[in-house]
């Protein structure tokens, strides 16, 4: 069983690897601002899916490997992803509960949340400048989010990831 456990585990992990090499991944300038936010598309998914085991500890080791990976002020996206995880660990099972777009409604307010906290915080310490810009990736990862969703539970299911 704990062999069964630890290959579970390393599903997980091995997909928030490829999602942080999907947020790094060099793209043109014209598609750039509509980057979705991968990496919190799969901590999202497995928070919902997980929330006893994929939770605010685990969002804020992956948002402090992010800030590193970017070069960008530690600890940023540490806190805006550790939010945002805390939300919906908070509220997994009515996230759970709702309807595919609905769904896909509050994972896009929760990337607008996230990047507003990045905004604020790269504000107060005088390095941002308000953009419409910043809520464009929101906009792509609501499109997306039904395919991640889908991926993500047909490989939780394949693996028998628990």
């Amino acid at each position: 069983m704990s062999m069964h456990i630890a290959n579970g585990r390393w599903v997980v992990w091995l997909s928030f690897l490829v999602a942080m090499l999907f947020q790094i991944m060099p793209l043109p300038d014209l598609v750039e601002p509509w980057r979705p936010d991968w990496l919190l598309l799969v901590i999202i998914y497995w928070a919902m899916a997980l929330p006893h085991r994929y939770n605010i500890l685990s969002a804020w080791i992956l948002g402090v490997l992010l800030d590193i990976m970017l070069g960008a002020h530690l600890g940023i996206r540490a806190l805006s992803i550790s939010l945002v995880v805390y939300v919906v660990v908070l509220h997994f099972q009515r996230l759970r509960n709702f309807p595919m777009w609905q769904q896909a409604l509050m994972i896009s307010s929760l990337i607008c949340l996230h990047h507003l906290v990045i905004f604020w915080v790269q504000f107060v310490v005088g390095t941002a400048t308000f953009d419409v810009s910043l809520f464009l990736p929101a906009i792509s990862s609501l499109i997306i989010w039904p395919w991640v969703f889908w991926i993500l539970r047909r490989i939780r299911r394949l693996y028998k990831v628990r």
